[in-house]
């Protein structure tokens, strides 16, 4: 159960194209966002969808399946973990960002032709 700790399983569809970006000769890093939903009966037992977007970030040679296989609608399930960051902006504020860093990736749907 030790590898359990950090650990998440998503299935979902891309929010948007994958942004790459190239951080050395060796490093580079795709992002997106994978929107996931809930579907259940709201109070007056009407089906409600619940969306929640998750930030996935890509490393390596994930970022580059990504940037050539994934697009804007593309289904797909993932494992990976959770990582927490912060950063200071331009304004100087602090900003805190959850973000999920895959390990593995699988493609439930065909990029578009």
């Amino acid at each position: 159960m030790a590898s359990l700790k950090n650990s998440v399983r998503l299935t979902g569809f891309l929010g948007k194209n994958p942004e790459l970006k190239t951080l050395n000769e060796n490093t580079s890093l795709a992002r997106v966002s994978l929107a996931t939903n809930e579907r259940y009966r709201n109070e007056q037992g009407e089906w409600a969808t619940n969306t929640q977007w998750h930030t996935l970030v890509f490393w390596g040679r994930q970022a580059a399946f990504a940037g050539k296989a994934l697009t804007k609608g593309s289904e797909i399930a993932i494992e990976g973990k959770l990582v927490n960051r912060q950063y200071v902006d331009n304004d100087g504020v602090t900003r805190h960002v959850t973000e999920v860093n895959v390990k593995e990736v699988l493609q439930l749907s065909r990029k578009p032709e």
